[in-house]
């Protein structure tokens, strides 16, 4: 499975009514205080340039500032600058205590644990982020969108559905059926209105916050600070740390509002579905512990913007009093977002639409090839029957060639095609060689399939490291990287089987076509004593024509197969 089928099945899979059901479940559960995260007061809003300020001073304190500014060869107004930045050291002690010394310039003990804190609850979005938006964001906002824009969601989903299309369009043509859809997503899209627009990039813009907060690089900050005795506690020179202090700073500031319930419910399905625990049974209380979470999360986030006058401190930190915080850019690509997966999402649903018809016409082909004979199965490989069974790409290819071999060739090619392996006199030493190839290949075939099929058992080669890497306890992208690694060499080696079988019949094809004196091109010649195998007159001749027709049948019945599974591994 690729790495965004999940979002892809989970977006399309949760009914709305089910959604807005986990909505509300959220709403009732929840008690998360709707005060903003970060709110701005007379010491933290925006100031004017130093410059500015200085000049609006009363003109007896701009000459004072001057004759201080010739003994410390400074201007006027950065000697006013560093006065200022004095009160606003002395105002952080008398408004938060224990977090900064203006004098030394140290970050102290009260900062360093109020910033474990914040790093720890962050942690908690980073893990709800990882989990969906990080790995797919166009899915993400597909799914978010069904939530905060559901009538868009419902006519997409509707308006670009193949069936619907084809129920009331049966006379187009597949490229018009596409085009059909792709007109609806420019026309849907384009008509989403202002107000839900900004809704969703509010919801853009927390989710960038947020991921900012969970993933800034708190260890260096912590990792900067030492045991210093002078302070009671670990403590860290602000100015080694200056830069990271104002980065921190903007995010916090740019994170003002609390996640809408919308944005936290999409994060929580998205963080079930990933842990598998996202079955209606023990939904309620799976969403009640995310809750609790963030909940906890937030109010910390809040906590430390009430407690900490970081805006103040990196004043202090930088020497300049007019330093603001700056509001971070970016979540205006959600609507582009939305709508390339919207893009794919119509071309994987006409792609299994065309798929699913194809298949339908090979289940008829298979009926009448085989004379109703039940297609065969792997014991040991992934199907409807057995949905523990090992997954492998080209099973429909395998499970066509053991039902040919039994079926068809065992039982009626073999019979035409034995006298001319050990009788045939070919005129070509080349094509004899070519025709025992190609047989031998397609008469050991029962066999090499049954050997593939026991390597993926449970006990085999293959299936004894597919269980133990699924069942090991690792990092969750190691663990994929290791089942990913075997499947990848058990379809390389289906593929192989494939690949030599369907070579083997498109050969004993063209050796026939040669033998019965219709090969046109020279290189395939008949036999010297064909009039003299086994037979009964025209009888031996008419039955090689007609083993002609089903190898060259099979052999286009296994290419279509073939299609329709490599370009499964294209999507």
């Amino acid at each position: 499975m690729k790495e965004g089928d999940t979002f892809n099945k989970l977006t399309t899979s949760l009914s709305l009514d089910e959604r807005k059901s986990l909505l509300s479940k959220l709403e009732s559960h929840s008690v998360i205080a709707k005060e903003p995260l970060y709110e701005e007061n007379e010491h933290s809003r925006v100031v004017e340039d130093i410059e500015v300020r200085f000049a609006k001073q009363p003109w007896y304190i701009r000459i004072w500032l001057y004759i201080v500014s010739l003994f410390k060869s400074k201007s006027p107004a950065k000697v006013f600058e560093d006065r200022e930045v004095e009160k606003l050291g002395r105002l952080v002690a008398a408004k938060a205590p224990g977090f900064y010394n203006a004098p030394h310039g140290f970050l102290l003990p009260e900062f360093y644990e109020a910033l474990n804190k914040l790093k720890e609850s962050s942690r908690f979005f980073y893990s709800a982020l990882e989990s969906g938006f990080n790995r797919d964001k166009g899915a993400f906002y597909a799914f978010l969108g069904s939530l905060e824009m559901e009538d868009v969601h419902s006519r997409l989903f509707t308006g670009t559905d193949p069936n619907y299309i084809f129920e009331h369009n049966p006379e187009f043509s597949e490229s018009f059926l596409r085009q059909t859809a792709q007109q609806t997503l420019e026309s849907v899209t384009a008509g989403i209105s202002e107000e839900k627009r900004n809704v969703m990039y509010a919801d853009a813009r927390a989710l960038l916050c947020l991921k900012q907060l969970s993933s800034f690089l708190y260890d260096r900050l912590i990792l900067a600070f030492t045991m210093n005795n002078e302070f009671g506690g670990m403590a860290c020179s602000v100015a080694i740390v200056r830069d990271a202090l104002i980065s921190l700073n903007n995010i916090l500031y740019s994170l003002k509002e609390i996640p809408s319930m919308t944005l936290l419910e999409s994060l929580f399905v998205f963080i079930l579905q990933e842990e598998g625990g996202g079955g209606k049974k023990d939904i309620d209380v799976e969403i009640q512990k995310l809750l609790t979470r963030a909940e906890t999360a937030i109010a910390t986030i809040r906590d430390f913007n009430r407690r900490v006058p970081l805006t103040l401190i990196t004043r202090c930190a930088a020497r300049d009093c007019s330093l603001n915080p700056k509001s971070l850019s970016g979540g205006e690509d959600w609507y582009l977002l939305y709508k390339e997966y919207w893009k794919h999402a119509i071309d994987s649903r006409f792609f299994a639409y065309f798929g699913n018809r194809r298949r339908r016409e090979l289940e008829r082909s298979y009926a009448d090839f085989f004379k109703d004979t039940p297609l065969k199965s792997l014991e040991n490989g992934e199907s409807e029957e057995n949905p523990a069974g090992f997954p492998v790409n080209r099973i429909s290819s395998l499970c066509f060639l053991l039902t040919f071999h039994g079926a068809a060739f065992m039982v009626e090619c073999n019979q035409l095609l034995r006298p001319l392996l050990i009788d045939g006199e070919f005129y070509k030493k080349e094509n004899k060689i070519e025709f025992t190839e190609n047989y031998n290949e397609l008469i050991k075939l029962d066999d090499v399939i049954k050997k593939f099929d026991e390597a993926i058992s449970p006990k085999g080669e293959w299936g004894k490291r597919y269980t133990q890497a699924k069942g090991e306890m690792t990092a969750l992208p190691v663990k994929r990287r290791k089942i990913q690694l075997i499947q990848e060499e058990v379809d390389e080696s289906a593929g192989e089987i494939v690949t030599r079988s369907h070579h083997a019949l498109v050969s004993m094809v063209n050796i026939l076509t040669g033998i019965l004196g219709k090969d046109t091109s020279g290189r395939y010649d008949s036999l010297s004593n064909l009039s003299k195998l086994p037979g009964k007159g025209t009888e031996f001749i008419d039955g090689l024509s007609s083993i002609l027709l089903k190898l060259d049948k099979a052999q286009r019945i296994l290419q279509t197969i073939e299609e329709l599974e490599t370009s499964g591994d294209k999507q």
